[in-house]
C-alpha cells in the first residue's frame, strides 16, 4: 500500500465562485478522488487551516508520498512546517510539486533556487512527452492539450533537473519544461506545471494519469529515521 497525503492551501475555492464551481469540495479533494480509485493508494487530505497545517510530523512519518497545491499563500505555511517537510524528503518521502506551488516553501528550501517564471492566464497548452520511457509517462500519449490553462514560460529558475518528462508549448510561443525530476537525499521530487485553479485541469485524463504514475514512482526506497553524519571505524 502506498500512503498518499494531498495538501492544499483551500483558499481559492472557498473565496471565488467561479472555481468553487470546478472544485466544489476543494482541489485535495478532487485529485483524492481520481487516486482513490487505486486500490493500493491509502488517501489521506490535508489544508493550510487545519491545525499545523495537517502536517505534524505523525502524518509525515506516515506518508510515502505528499502531493502539494500552493498559491496564494506560501508565506503563511510556517517556516517549521516547510523545515519538517524538507527533512522528510531528505529521508525518503516522495514529493509531487504541482502547479503554482513552484514558489512554495518545501520545493525552494530542496532545490535551493527561487523558482520563478513567466506567466500569462488563458491561453493554450499543448504537453509533450519527451520522455515515452519514463514510468511518469507510462501511458501518457505522446502529447495532449489543455485548453484553457495558465501560460508557464521560460526562464524557470530551477537547477538542472535529474530528468525532462515533459514540456509545454503554449499557442503565445512560449515553451516550458513543465514536468521534471529531482532526487533530494533518499527522497525523489516530481514537478508537474498544469493545474492553476481557475481551470478545469485536474479534471483531464491524462493529466490524473500523470499524477498517478508520479505517485508509484515517488514512493520510497529507503526511509531513514535521522539526518546523522556518524564517525565511522576504518573497514581496512
Amino acid at each position: 500500500m502506498i500512503k498518499v497525503t494531498i495538501w492544499n492551501e483551500f483558499l481559492h475555492e472557498k473565496t471565488e465562485e467561479k472555481i468553487k464551481a470546478i472544485y466544489p469540495d476543494g482541489i485535495h479533494m478532487t485529485i483524492a478522488e481520481f487516486l482513490g480509485k487505486n486500490d493500493d493508494f491509502v488517501i489521506r487530505t490535508a489544508t493550510l487551516d487545519d491545525p499545523d497545517c495537517g502536517l505534524p510530523q505523525s502524518v509525515l512519518d506516515d506518508t510515502d508520498v505528499l502531493i502539494w497545491w500552493g498559491h496564494m499563500a506560501h508565506h503563511r505555511v510556517p517556516d517549521e512546517v516547510a523545515a519538517r517537510v524538507q527533512s522528510s524528503v531528505l529521508r525518503g518521502m516522495g514529493l509531487i510539486v504541482l502547479h503554482s506551488a513552484h514558489m512554495s516553501k518545501p520545493f525552494t528550501r530542496l532545490i535551493g533556487t527561487s523558482g520563478t517564471l513567466k506567466w500569462r492566464d488563458g491561453d493554450k497548452e499543448r504537453i509533450w512527452c519527451c520522455n515515452p520511457g519514463h514510468p511518469i509517462a507510462e501511458g501518457v500519449p505522446e502529447q495532449f492539450v489543455l485548453d484553457p490553462e495558465e501560460m508557464y514560460g521560460e526562464y524557470f529558475d530551477i537547477p538542472q533537473p535529474d530528468e525532462l518528462v515533459f514540456i509545454s508549448w503554449f499557442k503565445g510561443g512560449e515553451v516550458f519544461r513543465s514536468g521534471v525530476t529531482f532526487r533530494r537525499g533518499y527522497g525523489k521530487i516530481f514537478y508537474f506545471r498544469p493545474g492553476h485553479e481557475g481551470n478545469p485541469s485536474y479534471h483531464n485524463e491524462n493529466v490524473q494519469k500523470v499524477i498517478t504514475n508520479a505517485v508509484r514512482w515517488a514512493k520510497p526506497i529507503k526511509r531513514i529515521d535521522e539526518l546523522v553524519a556518524p564517525m565511522t571505524e576504518a573497514l581496512e
